[in-house]
């Protein structure tokens, strides 16, 4: 780390240090973006299609295209779109993150008053009896009197060395971080509330599909009863039905639980207590899902991602902090004038006589301070290793993220089409088993399986298209979310 840089003599560099003044410490400069042109080791192509089903449908992406800040709408769906605007609007998570913003704008405007020379008025009005056995302290050799004082005291400390400059610096780094924690609490939140309208639609879907599979084996249960009745079943078969049965009944409380605290959560995020849940219905079948999805170069993600930036903001708080830490080992230099008028009524104050003034300079070095300030300089500097280290491991943490995503979408589309045609199979089957059962020719064994593999096979899809659209919305999410279209990136903030 060095203070200034100059060409010119010493002696005339001291001198226009002391008359311009220079911020002691690095100049920060933004990390340049990493040298990758790739998420993953392969390269991306469209996913799988699988035609006629809900979420099947094959997704493109498109390197370098931009994110809409409204990126949900491309679901389709208004009851979602209508819940993010309440929870934008209402979430006290976001309106505390704004309210933090506030506090830390509001210090850094309050630090740069440091530049500017502090003036003060003040006025005094004292009543005093002196001792008489002493010379009397007014021309008037009165020893009882008053005396009015008004003056006006002006200071100025001037930044030579660029201490109050890095100071600010420091500070409007934070209200950086403030920021970007802010814009991630906003990104974080819409997600959040996509993703579990998600869910919530399909564990619905599970719900319905699990009571339609309690109908159908009660119906089971009374034909196998009155089949046992009448002497054409035995009471094994009968016995096997009614354990398939509970086995597909207890499969519903959790279901229930699960809806209902998901539901909860819909109506937190929203600002909105338990009771006062969102009654609209999110029907996964309803979704819509996007089939071309945008996909940011790899050298843009740093700059969009609120987390990247975040670790930047802290990376030059650390670079601002190492100059404090140097301008702290620098003399200190303050400059005072001061002038008014005293006089024993207040009819005479300002007249010719009564008027003072002064000025003056102080400069102050630390000699010794038991070597706390050289360790606290190199404190500075270790902490800013730190910070680009956090900084490095954020950048890859994020690409981690993308290319996670991107493989999951991948997966799920063949995790889609392998579930649709699973459940395609155990359905026919099903059917077959049925009607082969009630006219005598299968087994009641081949039944069972086949009403386990059909229950299976449902729930296995359901799954699968709620994994699909949940991963389309994380992706959004993991490329920074569109924050710089949104009103909050339009908000003026300090730099």
């Amino acid at each position: 780390m060095h203070l200034c840089k100059s060409h010119v003599p010493p002696v005339m560099a001291g001198l226009m240090l002391l008359m311009a003044g220079c911020a002691v410490g690095p100049n920060f400069k933004r990390p340049a973006p990493p040298e990758v042109s790739d998420y993953t080791a392969q390269p991306l192509a469209a996913t799988t299609a699988t035609p006629n089903v809900s979420g099947g449908q094959a997704q493109r992406f498109a390197l370098g295209a931009d994110i809409s800040a409204d990126w949900w709408t491309l679901f389709h769906s208004a009851p979602l779109n209508e819940l993010i605007e309440q929870s934008l609007s209402s979430n006290h998570d976001l309106k505390a993150a704004r309210a933090a913003l506030t506090v830390a704008r509001e210090n850094v405007l309050a630090q740069r008053g440091v530049y500017y020379p502090s003036v003060e008025a003040d006025f005094s009005a004292t009543r005093q009896k002196q001792s008489e056995q002493i010379s009397p302290a007014l021309n008037s050799n009165t020893f009882l009197y008053n005396l009015f004082t008004p003056q006006v005291s002006v200071s100025y400390v001037p930044d030579v060395f660029g201490l109050n400059r890095r100071t600010v610096e420091s500070l409007a780094a934070q209200a950086q971080e403030v920021r970007f924690q802010m814009i991630a609490a906003y990104t974080t939140l819409t997600s959040n509330v996509v993703v579990t309208a998600i869910q919530v639609g399909a564990v619905q879907m599970q719900i319905d599909a699990t009571h339609e599979l309690i109908d159908s084996t009660a119906n089971t249960v009374k034909i196998l009863q009155y089949q046992f009745d009448k002497g054409y079943a035995s009471r094994l078969d009968v016995a096997a039905q009614e354990a398939l049965l509970a086995q597909v009944s207890a499969t519903l409380p959790p279901l229930i639980k699960q809806q209902a605290q998901l539901r909860d959560l819909l109506a937190v995020l929203a600002g909105r207590f338990p009771n006062q849940a969102p009654v609209e219905k999110f029907e996964l079948s309803t979704l819509q899902l996007p089939e071309d999805l945008p996909l940011s170069l790899p050298s843009a993600l740093v700059s969009q991602r609120p987390d990247v930036l975040q670790a930047e903001a802290n990376l030059h708080d650390a670079s601002a902090k190492i100059g404090i830490a140097i301008a702290n080992r620098l003399p200190n230099i303050v400059l005072t004038a001061n002038a008014g008028s005293t006089a024993t009524a207040m009819n005479q104050l300002f007249t010719s006589g009564t008027g003072f003034w002064g000025v003056g300079a102080a400069a102050t070095a630390p000699i010794f301070q038991g070597g706390t300030l050289l360790h606290q300089e190199r404190a500075a500097k270790a902490a800013y290793e730190q910070a680009a280290e956090q900084y490095r491991s954020t950048v890859l943490t994020a690409f981690q993220n993308v290319a996670d995503t991107l493989t999951a979408l991948e997966q799920d589309a063949e995790a889609v089409k392998a579930a649709a045609n699973a459940a395609d199979a155990a359905k026919v089957t099903l059917d077959l088993a049925q009607r082969q059962w009630q006219g005598g020719y299968a087994s009641y064994l081949a039944l069972l399986t086949a009403q386990q593999a059909y229950q299976q096979g449902r729930i296995g899809l359901i799954q699968a298209q709620a994994n699909r659209f949940a991963d389309t919305a994380a992706l959004f999410q993991a490329l920074g979310g569109g924050w710089w279209h949104a009103e909050l990136a339009k908000e003026k903030h300090e730099q």
